[in-house]
């Protein structure tokens, strides 16, 4: 292997040029005409465009990547994951033309790719499945009738495919149908394939997964275990290695189910084979029970905490394994220490249901140092667009103690800036910082038991209140900024300055700053708190506050000022805020991200109740249900099935019940 044509884009591209480099392999990126300028083009030794920025005219077909390889002389193509990584097609027609493919046979890949046929290898070799139905009969009155028979609640799951789409909880037979027709429209969307499977719905499961590599002389190994239980909608959220509270017993016994796995398929380069645990059904040695849920014949987005707890590159592994070396090393050679937690930074936005958001990142830093890494595919003044998979970086925290490494997600997560677009990093910040996830009470239920808490903006601290304070004042001089309609000189007296701060729903929080020998002190409504600022080193400011050490990452912007601290942001208008634009309360529903309209479920004049679906949109392959506010009639519509909509587009105009 001399050249290796990276067939992906993004963070996922960058991090395998990185590896191939210092081995001293050439690389070559392919890019659509959205990434001409993007960060893995520029990194690579060389690069070839490939088509239009729709994947499907360029990153999904194989035939412009092999050409690409052609033409640059590239003898390897490494698949990244998402996109070509799991199409056992792709896989045979680059060893078809000569070329190395960095990954598994077609015909593993074929085997464990669907969900049906990989259960049933599995059930073969005696690795434990989750009782359901895997039949070949996609007929409605059959899939009907192995429901009843699976029993409710249970699952409905593509079998091609993953990330949670085409997956659907259904938990009885009134909406079974509904459900059906649903998950198989999104899983041919997403995979061109609507097959589906039923299994058994555990209740309170837990996602653990073992990363295995396996080589062409016959030798498979495991690099142990990683948490992913933290989902939403079936995606992962947060990732950690190892697994939090499991047994040494338990632990062994998944590594050896997942080696059982690999070897059973004759499984050659990285792959991940993923578990549920059923956390309300135990052995007779009092832990989980285990099932197979599927298996990932590629690399995964979450590697990184398994290289930070191993101490090895899975690139490598990868790169190493394709060129037919053995296993770098045995099972017992391997050994895990420490503890790694990551966090997927979205472009997205909480507050409207984690819609994807689009746009350039007009500011984008990152922190560096020890305990954190940052694997990013994006760069300052880049552009998110609605071709791909919104990921702006993975966050990973590392620490001797989980403790540690959550400490320093938090802390990375607080100093990450992106200005541009609307990001879930608050909320993953407190999410990574929840008293209950810090305990290990995980299961993949957990977001959505807390989610309300996880939205909920904090109350203001009095301390961050001091510190904003304190430093308004400080950057102010007499006659300018916010404290200017007052003097701030006083005949032998301390200087002192007011100020009106608001939240952001519109609550004003009156201060007076005063100036004292060392610092100011800031007067509240009913308390005080001294304030000395330290030191500030770019965002960063080191604070007493009444003789307590205080460090906060701090936003200074003309209309407000940011405070980040343990996980938790604050922001503080310097103005009081402008009234909200109307939006859904005046009957106005508009498209929330650019997308096509899939269905309609209203015509003009029809009588729709607060919760009925008016429409579907999809956007990024997922399905967006609009719902009616309120109790009204269709006055108008605008929308039309298959058309393509922008962000704000008008769709539907409903006029309020008297």
């Amino acid at each position: 292997m001399h050249k290796l044509l990276i067939a992906n884009r993004g963070e996922i591209a960058c991090r395998i040029i990185r590896t191939a480099r210092a081995m001293g392999i050439a690389t070559v990126a392919v890019h659509s005409d959205a990434d001409g300028t993007a960060p893995h083009v520029r990194l690579a030794d060389e690069a070839i465009a490939i088509g239009p920025a729709p994947a499907r005219d360029s990153y999904l077909v194989a035939e412009k990547i092999i050409a690409a390889a052609r033409a640059t002389g590239a003898d390897a193509i490494h698949p990244g994951y998402g996109f070509l990584s799991e199409n056992a097609d792709f896989a045979d027609a680059v060893r078809g033309a000569g070329l190395i493919f960095v990954g598994p046979s077609g015909e593993a890949i074929r085997v464990m790719g669907l969900k049906d046929t990989a259960k049933a290898k599995m059930k073969g070799a005696g690795v434990p499945i989750t009782p359901g139905y895997q039949g070949a009969d996609q007929s409605l009155p059959r899939l009907e009738r192995a429901a009843a028979m699976v029993g409710y609640p249970l699952l409905i799951k593509a079998v091609a495919g993953g990330g949670g789409k085409g997956m659907r909880a259904v938990q009885g037979k009134a909406e079974f149908t509904e459900a059906l027709l649903s998950a198989k429209r999104e899983a041919q969307a997403s995979f061109g394939n609507d097959h589906v499977l039923l299994e058994k719905l555990i209740t309170r499961p837990r996602h653990v997964e073992v990363q295995i590599f396996g080589d062409r002389h016959g030798n498979v190994v495991h690099l142990f275990e990683r948490d992913c239980s933290l989902q939403r909608r079936h995606q992962k959220v947060l990732e950690e290695a190892p697994a939090p509270g499991l047994s040494d017993r338990l632990r062994e016994t998944l590594g050896i189910a997942a080696v059982t796995a690999g070897m059973a398929i004759a499984y050659e380069g990285a792959g991940t084979i993923e578990f549920i645990l059923d956390c309300d059904d135990l052995d007779e040695a009092g832990d989980p029970k285990f099932y197979f849920m599927e298996m990932n014949t590629r690399l995964q987005v979450e590697h990184p905490v398994t290289e930070l707890i191993t101490g090895q590159d899975l690139v490598e592994w990868q790169l190493r394994i394709a060129r037919g070396e053995m296993l770098p090393l045995s099972q017992t050679g391997l050994e895990a220490s420490d503890h790694a937690v990551e966090a997927r930074l979205y472009a997205e936005n909480p507050d409207t249901g984690f819609l994807p958001a689009i746009g350039k990142l007009q500011t984008l830093r990152f922190p560096t140092g020890p305990g954190i890494r940052i694997d990013a595919g994006v760069e300052e003044g880049g552009e998110v667009t609605p071709f791909y998979d919104p990921m702006i970086a993975k966050v990973i925290g590392h620490g001797p103690t989980r403790a540690a490494a959550i400490d320093n997600l938090v802390a990375a997560l607080d100093a990450t800036i992106v200005e541009g677009v609307t990001t879930n990093r608050g909320f993953l910040a407190r999410l990574a910082d929840h008293a209950d996830f810090r305990a290990g009470d995980i299961d993949t239920g957990f977001i959505g038991r807390h989610l309300d808490g996880l939205l909920a903006r904090p109350e203001p601290d009095e301390r961050l209140v001091a510190i904003a304070a304190a430093l308004l004042a400080a950057e102010t001089s007499p006659g300018a900024g916010p404290f200017a309609r007052h003097a701030g000189f006083r005949l032998n007296l301390p200087r002192r300055a007011f100020a009106d701060l608001f939240t952001v729903d519109g609550g004003r929080i009156h201060t007076i700053a005063e100036t004292t020998g060392e610092g100011w002190t800031i007067h509240g409504q009913t308390t005080a708190h001294h304030v000395i600022i330290r030191a500030r080193a770019g965002n960063r400011v080191d604070a007493l506050v009444d003789g307590q050490p205080l460090g906060a990452i701090v936003l200074l912007h003309p209309g407000h000022i940011e405070i980040r601290l343990a996980g938790v942001t604050h922001r503080f208008n310097r103005t009081a805020p402008r009234k909200a634009a109307a939006g859904p309360a005046d009957g106005c529903i508009l498209a929330p991200m650019p997308g096509r309209v899939l269905s309609l479920h209203v015509a003009a004049g029809d009588r729709v109740q607060a919760g009925d679906r008016l429409l579907v949109l999809e956007a990024m392959k997922m399905e967006h249900r609009l719902t009616a506010p309120f109790d009204g009639t269709v006055a108008a519509l605008t929308a039309s099935v298959n058309a393509q909509v922008s962000e704000g587009t008008l769709l539907i105009t409903i006029e309020k019940a008297a």
